[in-house]
């Protein structure tokens, strides 16, 4: 099975920073797509960040300029640093990685979520 571990979420003030960490294990295999979602209370869960085997990203509007994902594949580790933090960026932020054997989607997995709270 694959299993997500995230960590690095917490209260944070308006214009600060957080790293967060998404480590991987299990059968995630060398072919994958890692990524960030966030969701938060009455809203929907949108992508936040996400960054192929490739190193090639794509981020949400919202957080262009402001956010960075990248990955260790040697750790099988997913970071996102999150700058210049605005309230509208509290929510739980969820780890997730996409399998894909011979081009083809095979899994969704997820983590159990981290809370990051921007306010003063």
């Amino acid at each position: 099975q694959v299993q997500l571990v995230e960590s690095g979420g917490g209260l944070v003030q308006p214009g600060g920073s957080l790293r967060l960490s998404c480590a991987a294990s299990g059968s995630i295999f060398s072919r994958n797509l890692m990524g960030w979602y966030r969701q938060a209370p009455g809203k929907e869960r949108e992508l936040v960040a996400s960054i192929t085997s490739g190193s090639s990203t794509t981020y949400a509007d919202s957080v262009k300029g402001r956010f960075t994902i990248s990955r260790d594949n040697t750790r099988n580790t997913v970071y996102l640093q999150m700058n210049s933090l605005k309230p509208e960026d509290t929510a739980v932020y969820i780890c997730n990685v996409k399998i894909a054997l011979y081009g083809t989607y095979t899994g969704d997995y997820w983590g159990q979520g981290t809370q990051v709270t921007v306010s003063s």
